[in-house]
């Protein structure tokens, strides 16, 4: 079997300042291509990347919100960084994130309760390094912000869980 090209090129093209200026192209384009696939399917997939899709009640509001994600895979679990494509302001969706305990993940089509916790202190710099080794576009996009310290989280699946 010969192996896929495009995580490779999709991490060169990613490293490109001009790349964090598409998320207004891309955004719409995620949304379409999950729409078309039930779900199963984003942008990041097509390129051959690991993503998610990330659903938290809105911390004032309660209102879920979904946000598909690239992630560093841990396992069975993932590491997500609130990247923002190098803007200087946190993603919403990490400031939900951080108020809440859990939240349900999809993935490939399949649906669960995770676990939710933000890594600081002393594991914050292991799990930093283990996402640039992923992915290096966030050391860009951690100067495109201006240095703003991205926060980071883990998600941990949560034992037999499913999320309807």
């Amino acid at each position: 079997m010969v192996p896929n090209p495009l995580p490779r090129l999709a991490r060169r093209v990613a490293q490109q300042r001009w790349v964090m200026r598409c998320a207004p192209v891309v955004l719409p384009l995620e949304r379409l291509i999950r729409r078309a696939t039930g779900g199963r399917m984003g942008v990041l997939d097509v390129a051959g990347l690991p993503s998610i899709e990330v659903t938290v009640a809105g911390h004032k509001t309660g209102i879920p919100r979904t946000t598909s994600l690239l992630f560093v895979p841990l396992g069975e679990d993932f590491l997500i960084l609130g990247s923002n494509w190098g803007s200087p302001d946190h993603p919403v969706w990490s400031v939900n994130l951080r108020a809440a305990g859990t939240a349900t993940v999809r993935r490939k089509g399949e649906q669960f309760r995770v676990a939710v916790r933000e890594i600081t202190g002393v594991d914050r710099k292991r799990a930093w390094d283990l996402a640039v080794e992923f992915w290096p576009g966030y050391e860009m996009e951690y100067e495109l912000s201006g240095g703003r310290l991205f926060r980071i989280f883990e998600l941990r699946r949560l034992p037999h869980s499913t999320a309807e």
